[in-house]
């Protein structure tokens, strides 16, 4: 599919210097995501083990719903949504025998849904849905969505007027099998992956569509290695909330990440989300118990990461057993690690970060986390 079928009537040509968001478009926050999955219960288990999230809301045979089952989970502010077809000519099908378990839907926690729509549309979004309404006995929902890259959906999600578990048409879900918390608060960030050359052209769909700024680039020359590099730019929307890096492959020797993704999805689409905790210390200590995969970060990483990053609260030791990193900008350092793909492609994956007061993304880090990556990609044969 071509990058580009999310626009409508909008054409891009040279660099974009971008302004301060617009903020046309007000977003309280993620309401949730969705992931098209093979099979949503088994899904729904690995994330409430591994990760800590609670079971909050289904919807499947027992509710009324004879195409699919989803089941929803939430720790914090995040709220993840799984479903699973059971029409194997579904678009959902199409979408896991394509790409894998996937993100389909990244959905916005608005005020209005309609005027989202409207405003977004009015601009040059494709519409995925015209806003229409939901309802039951909790409440009702205007829900509205547009387009964006590869097939991944933004929904806009205006909930004022509800009082539900989740949506119109789910019931609480409730199970015997509750594994705690990890700590986990909130989606710090999303990454977006797309093809060579479309990286500004989705930066300037973020920021002429749906009044997102420029909070900060990277080029090769910040994010690269002696084999790979990429380059980023991070949108981000009036009030903070929602900040979207879109990344494209810059040329290198070898294949970067960023092409292995593209590969292995069919395509653009969300490569990481990033979460947000308080104390990444216990929430890292419990998601290795649990049995998640982190990247490998080399031990001469720590030989020198104190000099860059100064004094910290944390025991710097700690953090090399765990394999945490650390880095430094003008407002205060962050704390962050990486997983391996939670997918058997190697698509997507999690970022855990805290930040104490930072609100940089790591650049300190790349050069270690790239080449982290980079021998991943080795061990696959992909690199």
């Amino acid at each position: 599919m071509d990058n580009l079928t999310a626009v409508k009537n909008y054409s891009y040509s040279g660099e974009k210097v971008f302004e301060k968001a617009q903020d046309f478009l007000p977003i309280n926050g993620t309401d949730y995501v969705e992931l098209y999955v093979g099979n949503a219960k088994q899904a729904a288990h690995y994330y409430k083990t591994a990760f800590g999230f609670q079971s909050v809301a289904y919807r499947g045979l027992e509710t009324g719903c004879r195409d699919r089952t989803s089941y929803v989970l939430q720790q914090g502010k995040i709220r993840l949504v799984l479903t699973t077809p059971f029409d194997p000519d579904s678009e959902i099908s199409h979408h896991i025998r394509m790409h894998g378990d996937g993100i389909k839907v990244i959905a916005l926690w608005v005020d209005d849904a309609t005027s989202a729509y409207n405003e977004t549309v009015k601009r040059g979004a494709k519409s995925f849905v015209a806003p229409y309404t939901e309802s039951d006995e909790f409440g009702s929902v205007v829900i509205s969505g547009i387009h964006t890259y590869g097939e991944t959906i933004h929904m806009f999600i205006e909930r004022k007027a509800y009082n539900g578990a989740f949506l119109p048409g789910y019931k609480p879900y409730q199970s015997e099998y509750n594994p705690g918390s990890t700590g986990l608060e909130y989606i710090d960030h999303m990454v977006g992956n797309v093809e060579l050359g479309a990286m500004n052209q989705w930066a300037a769909f973020y920021s002429d569509v749906m009044g997102f700024a420029n909070l900060i680039t990277f080029d090769d020359k910040d994010i690269s290695t002696q084999y790979t590099a990429l380059m980023s730019k991070v949108m981000t929307n009036g009030n903070g909330r929602i900040k979207f890096p879109i990344n494209e492959p810059a040329a290198g020797i070898k294949k970067s990440q960023i092409e292995e993704y593209l590969d292995f999805y069919k395509g653009p689409g969300c490569q990481h989300i990033a979460v947000a905790t308080n104390d990444i210390v216990f929430t890292i200590s419990e998601m290795r118990k649990r049995g998640v995969e982190f990247l490998y970060v080399p031990g001469t990483y720590y030989d020198t990461v104190g000099d860059r990053v100064g004094i910290i609260e944390e025991d710097m030791k700690v953090l090399k057993s765990l394999g945490i990193m650390v880095d430094r900008d003008e407002e205060g350092y962050l704390l962050q690690i990486f997983t391996k793909p939670v997918e058997d492609r190697p698509t997507l994956f999690f970022e855990i970060i805290q930040r104490k007061g930072a609100k940089s993304f790591g650049k300190g880090n790349f050069q270690a986390l790239f080449e982290s990556i980079e021998a991943e990609q080795a061990r696959r044969g992909t690199l």
